[in-house]
């Protein structure tokens, strides 16, 4: 014969807890401990007072941080472009291009001495030619509508020039008019391999064998 267990351990109830034990022998409203013990103090349903959480609980996740206010120059930059029309921003685009292609036609870098200011802080001190050496000339090369003498000086920014100007002529006509030029997609490997072969070129141009030294400016 087997013995009839005996009685089990109830969990006892902390102070100040209220028992709230259902009649259908459930466990109790949801919130509510083992036993449907409810922690003092909680609300309907076992939760803190508004509905956040169970009482003790922090109603905020932990870790976060409010936004913090932009200062006044920030402030006034951002009330300047939701004000200003939407040809502002290309215009001012096209403004600084103008600037550089008027500062290449009236300097004439090819006339320039290579100590002339201002001039490349790595070649006035190394004599090396930095990734942008020759970019000037070589656009001004391009708008005289010499392109084998800009490619001498500088020959992925003449390789680079067309798609950059598209890829700004179809920016500025969707801002200022609403164009839908065909959209050029250039994926992160493109990219990539461009700033790989730039790299590459940077070194060789400074080799001093022959035929790398015809790279050198």
């Amino acid at each position: 014969m087997t013995s009839a267990p005996g009685p089990v351990d109830q969990p006892h109830p902390a102070p100040g807890a209220v028992h709230t034990a259902p009649a259908d022998g459930g466990t109790g409203p949801a919130g509510a401990g083992p036993g449907g013990f409810v922690p003092a103090g909680a609300g309907p349903g076992g939760f803190g007072p508004g509905g956040s959480g169970p009482e003790g609980w922090p109603t905020t996740p932990p870790g976060g941080y409010p936004a913090p206010e932009p200062d006044r120059l920030t402030r006034f930059v951002l009330r300047l472009y939701e004000r200003s029309p939407r040809w502002a921003v290309p215009l001012a685009a096209v403004g600084c291009v103008a600037i550089g292609m008027s500062y290449a036609l009236l300097s004439n870098p090819t006339y320039a001495d290579p100590d002339a200011a201002p001039t490349c802080l790595l070649k006035l001190t190394t004599g090396l030619d930095c990734p942008g050496c020759g970019g000037t000339r070589a656009l001004w090369y391009v708008l005289h509508g010499d392109l084998p003498a800009a490619a001498r000086h500088h020959f992925l920014f003449v390789f680079a020039l067309p798609f950059l100007a598209y890829l700004f002529v179809a920016w500025a006509g969707n801002q200022a008019f609403g164009w839908r030029l065909p959209e050029l997609r250039i994926s992160s490997k493109v990219i990539g391999g461009f700033l790989a072969a730039w790299l590459a070129f940077s070194v060789l141009r400074n080799l001093p064998w022959a035929p790398f030294t015809s790279l050198y400016v």
